[in-house]
């Protein structure tokens, strides 16, 4: 069965790496190794630091 979400997400930093967090609720949905199709609008740029 095929599920959909949109989410609209700040890019977050690791160390070095950019990352993406996904929210507690979809914690159930997307269990360790489960594969996702990402796809990457950029709404805002973000303003130099």
């Amino acid at each position: 069965m095929k599920r959909s979400y949109t989410i609209t997400k700040k890019i977050a930093k690791h160390g070095k790496q950019a990352v993406i967090v996904i929210p507690g609720f979809l914690q159930s949905e997307l269990k360790p190794k489960t594969i996702v199709e990402v796809k990457i609008n950029v709404v805002k740029e973000c303003e130099n630091e």
